[in-house]
């Protein structure tokens, strides 16, 4: 695509994130494409990416709210009226997130000027949270049109996003990766014919790895955020299991966050520290490194206390598309990409000796290995690649300006 054709301003809450790899495929994918892109950032991040600069909010410049909220309130009335409104009826599910509202706010407040003076095509909020705030006010101010995202975090951390439903309905679609999204949304009265589910992807297909002749001792990773939806403490107690059974086996644990002491903590109280490592966060050439080590994924996902849970985390296709073997628990959208006994195996966070019996089974059974790898490597070949998405995605973006 030319440089004439309209410029799409991309809306995140970070960027370029080393933890969000499936926006950064997407950025390549859209830039393979040759959509010109305008990049914002507004928390952290910036910079550039891939040679395409990065706008980052200066958090600096939300003192100058003092007289920019009295000015845009001045030019548009009803909207101050209605983002009152909302403040005063809506009651936050958590501080975290009236803070991200009030962060896409500001940047909408703040960039109005710059986005009047050289208005995009179309503004795209790839979170549901602050990016999609700051697209919807950037539309009630000066009617740029906008569409969003909206991903597991977004809809069901405590209930999901503040002002997500009053956002969404303005946008002119949504995008979600997952069918699970795409029910969530319909759920809370979105109208299902502007919602798409189109999945993220890889911007190339690895080839598939041999299977390990022997898998004794087996080689078990996880790669996760150390956080409750991971369900870790349950993975810790499936090692123990393990152990219990005889069955000979390392682990490795791919990751960081806020439960890595109180889990290495579990691990030597489980017996299981000396087989178990915790690694911390590895850059993304390493997670593959280690993808080629492991013969099984481990996905021991849990719908948290705050009612998050994970979608389809990007980690699951990766394993697949090289012939890591996949076991994952039946909760959130993972199971849209692993169908029990079709591309990998399925069972109970909460039942060790269910997964016991699974990994005992993957480890000597090279017929069943074999069939699983290539039904995942087909799954990722049809479902998961970048390019291929990006394009529907561009579509959705080209059908939305020819309507404007």
């Amino acid at each position: 695509m030319p440089d004439s054709k309209p410029i799409i301003a991309y809306l995140f809450t970070t960027f370029p994130k080393s933890t969000e790899t499936f926006l950064q495929r997407e950025i390549i994918a859209m830039r393979g494409h040759g959509v010109p892109m305008r990049l914002y950032s507004l928390w952290g991040g910036g910079g550039s990416f891939r040679g395409l600069p990065v706008a980052r909010f200066n958090k600096w410049r939300l003192l100058t709210l003092c007289w920019m909220i009295p000015y845009e309130s001045w030019r548009r009335p009803e909207v101050l009226r209605q983002v009152l409104r909302g403040l005063v009826q809506r009651r936050p599910p958590s501080w975290l997130n009236f803070w991200e509202n009030m962060l896409g706010a500001g940047f909408a407040c703040l960039y109005a000027r710059e986005f009047r003076k050289n208005p995009p095509a179309l503004v795209h909020a790839t979170w549901g949270g602050a990016p999609a705030t700051a697209a919807w006010l950037l539309w009630r101010l000066d009617g740029h049109r906008f569409s969003a995202a909206a991903h597991a975090y977004d809809l069901y951390e405590h209930g999901g996003d503040w002002w997500l439903r009053d956002k969404l309905e303005h946008a002119a679609f949504i995008h979600t990766s997952t069918e699970m999204g795409r029910r969530a949304l319909i759920e809370r009265g979105l109208p299902a014919g502007r919602i798409f589910c189109i999945r993220r992807g890889l911007d190339r297909l690895p080839a598939l790895k041999p299977l390990r002749a022997s898998r004794a001792p087996l080689h078990l990773l996880c790669v996760a955020r150390l956080v409750e939806k991971k369900g870790l403490d349950h993975q810790l107690r499936i090692y123990a299991a393990l152990q219990a059974a005889g069955v000979e086996y390392a682990a490795h644990i791919v990751g960081d966050g806020p439960l890595r002491p109180e889990l290495e903590k579990l691990a030597g109280h489980l017996g299981v520290a000396a087989r178990v490592s915790f690694t911390g966060h590895l850059p993304q050439h390493e997670v593959w490194s280690q993808l080629e080590w492991a013969d099984v994924l481990l996905h021991t996902g849990v719908i948290a206390p705050s009612g998050d849970r994970d979608g389809l985390p990007n980690v699951i296709p990766e394993a697949m598309s090289l012939g890591t073997l996949v076991i994952t628990s039946p909760v959130a959208a993972t199971t849209e990409a692993i169908t029990d006994m079709v591309t990998g195996l399925v069972a109970p966070a909460t039942s060790p000796d269910a997964w016991v019996a699974a990994l005992r089974r993957l480890s000597h059974d090279d017929a069943l290995a074999e069939k699983l790898r290539a039904a995942a490597h087909r799954w990722v070949e049809e479902n998961f690649d970048a390019h291929k998405n990006a394009a529907r995605l561009l579509r959705q973006f080209e059908q939305t300006v020819a309507d404007a």
